[in-house]
């Protein structure tokens, strides 16, 4: 639609205004669009919807009855050439649109993420496993915030200044690097994949993604709504596949210029192999081991149930997850019995059924990994409190991946459990006697991704906070989010940081000028 703009003068000048860009005068167009999901799932690439290059094909399966019921394209080398020259084409036009364009579309596609939850819900819990109720009030939700907040950042993005007094005023240019590369994870689908696209095309690339082969669906009616939003050709590519072939591709090829990665740390550790000898920038969200360190004088009740979500919450199968809860000596027993008590009471069942708290296993490959670490955890000692069985369900989940959530105790900080990413419903408890002694165990990993702090001393939150070796502290919550913060680890837990004015600055180009006076 045109804008409709007013004039003034200063001193001789004339401005011309943009009216504000509110619901009145934004165009809001209603859809008739259906999210069809065909039995072979395709790229997009250039606007259109194409089958792999290759013509070779990977089986789509769902946790919770272990049937396959699609495929995906297993992409290569020739399909990322291919999405990487309609980036090309794209990039522009695409990077001189005006931000209240890029707003409007950006918009637009969050609508019709809002207006399509039902379906993509269900194609989320389908392929990922998780809880349906989930998958509405929290994964679909927040990928169309997602788009909703880099829509109204980018037109909020502001650079610096720097006057040199009577010599020179330099000023700063951010512009878009061209075509990024980004790769999003499995457990958190639509939501990651999003949060990684939305910032790189509001900034002004032209992106190649790849979500998970293990959950590829709801990226898959991403495209669909993309083209139905009016993103212009080009501007997104969605190319799927296993990261040996598709991912390594993308991360390789000579014009992907920055890389948004999210996944393993040795995941992680390959793709900066590769990218940095090439000098691509690269923001690496990986693993975490993450303590919630638990003090006597906190809010007992609140921290019961919040320490039962943060270490059981879709499975486990959450980068920030609690999977160390850390427990002053003085109040370990109580908080044991009553923990163990309540995790038994955690439903596990049919994804589809309200009634559900643990869902599926995303994949019978995880799924075999977790009970080998629950093993190991045995083999080193520790002492099932509750959990440590797949659990076999009757009907359609017959087949399904399900494991009880599993609490262990009587492991040191050193042992493999308390050092390695598990990613699954399993937890290990440990008791402290004083700071010093929670801080230490706290910080016993080589991760740094999240920590979770329970007390109702605020001096000794600051404490304990500042200490703590994690990039996202929380104080008495869990994973209450505001967008505009930094995201990101420490340590092995990975390099850069996502969200806000971060992603923004990390998908442009800062540029200085120096203006002689």
């Amino acid at each position: 639609m045109e804008e409709e703009q007013e004039a003034f003068e200063v001193c001789g000048l004339r401005f011309e205004v943009l009216q504000p860009l509110t619901t009145s005068n934004i165009e809001h167009q209603t859809s008739n669009m259906k999210l069809e999901i065909p039995y072979h799932l395709e790229n997009y690439i250039g606007g259109n919807l194409i089958a792999s290059l290759g013509g070779k094909f990977i089986d789509n399966i769902n946790p919770a009855t272990g049937e396959v019921y699609g495929q995906i394209p297993d992409s290569n080398e020739k399909d990322v050439t291919a999405g990487v020259h309609a980036a090309q084409k794209a990039f522009s036009a695409w990077s001189v649109t005006p931000v209240e364009e890029r707003f409007r579309i950006l918009n637009r596609i969050a609508e019709l993420i809002d207006a399509n939850l039902d379906e993509l819900a269900l194609a989320e819990t389908n392929d990922n496993g998780k809880p349906l109720w989930l998958s509405k009030s929290v994964d679909i939700p927040r990928a169309s915030a997602n788009f909703r907040f880099f829509a109204t950042g980018i037109m909020h993005f502001a650079t610096e200044s720097h006057n040199m007094e009577d010599k020179a005023v330099n000023y700063t240019l951010r512009q878009p690097i061209g075509i990024v590369g980004c790769i999003s994870p499995w457990n958190l689908p639509l939501y990651l994949f999003t949060w990684k696209i939305a910032p790189a095309i509001a900034a002004g690339n032209c992106v190649l993604a790849k979500p998970s082969e293990v959950t590829p669906v709801t990226a898959f009616l991403l495209s669909k709504i993309c083209k139905e939003a009016g993103l212009p050709d080009g501007v997104l590519n969605i190319i799927h596949g296993t990261g040996p072939n598709a991912g390594e591709a993308i991360v390789s090829h000579a014009d992907v210029k920055a890389i948004s990665f999210t996944g393993s740390t040795r995941a992680g550790e390959r793709i900066a192999g590769i990218a940095a000898p090439k000098f691509k920038k690269l923001s690496l969200e990986l693993g975490g081991k993450n303590p919630s360190i638990i003090f006597s004088d906190c809010d007992w009740n609140k921290m019961i149930t919040e320490t039962i979500r943060s270490s059981f919450s879709n499975q486990g199968e959450i980068c920030l997850c609690a999977s160390r809860v850390l427990v002053e000596e003085s109040v370990y027993e109580k908080f044991k019995r009553e923990f163990v008590e309540k995790t038994k009471q955690l439903a596990i069942g049919d994804p589809l059924n309200e009634n559900t708290k643990q869902g599926a296993i995303v994949s019978k490959a995880h799924y075999e990994k977790i009970l080998r670490c629950i093993e190991k955890a045995k083999q080193e000692g520790g002492k099932l409190l509750c959990g440590g069985n797949a659990v076999k369900l009757e009907g359609r989940c017959a087949n399904g991946f399900f494991i009880q959530p599993t609490v262990i105790e009587g492991l040191g900080p050193e042992c493999q459990t308390n050092q390695k990413e598990i990613f699954g419903p399993v937890v290990t408890l440990q008791s402290f006697k004083t700071e010093e002694e929670g801080l230490q165990l706290a910080n016993a990993t080589s991760y740094g991704l999240a920590a979770t702090i329970w007390t109702q001393d605020i001096s000794k939150a600051n404490r304990v906070a500042a200490k703590v070796e994690s990039g996202i502290i929380w104080v008495n919550c869990w994973l209450l989010r505001d967008l505009r913060t930094p995201f990101g680890g420490m340590k092995n837990s990975g390099v850069g940081k996502e969200g806000g004015w971060e992603a923004l600055r990390f998908f442009t180009e800062s540029k200085n000028v120096c203006i002689q006076l």
